[in-house]
């Protein structure tokens, strides 16, 4: 059975500890872990909901193009 020992100790002045006998650090504030989480998802959330607005612009930009080329079109059609 393999009983390594792990040595954990405080990183003064952050909230990591590190294992002495790997020297691997990990954070220990799961508070600020769960925040950028719940930020990083509202970041994520905002873009597709950019993206989705600009897909509605794009589509009602065509939309207007066609109308006022029906419209020339029309016109074109009393005058001609």
């Amino acid at each position: 059975m393999n009983t390594k020992k792990v040595n954990i100790v405080k990183v003064e002045g952050t909230s990591f500890v590190r294992d002495t006998s790997t020297m691997a650090l990990s954070n220990i504030d799961f508070t600020s872990r769960n925040e950028y989480f719940l930020k990083a998802k509202l970041i994520r959330t905002q873009k597709e909901e950019i993206n989705k607005i600009n897909t509605q612009i794009s589509v009602i930009h065509s939309d207007i193009s066609d109308v006022k080329k029906l419209l020339i079109q029309l016109l074109e059609g009393r005058n001609g």
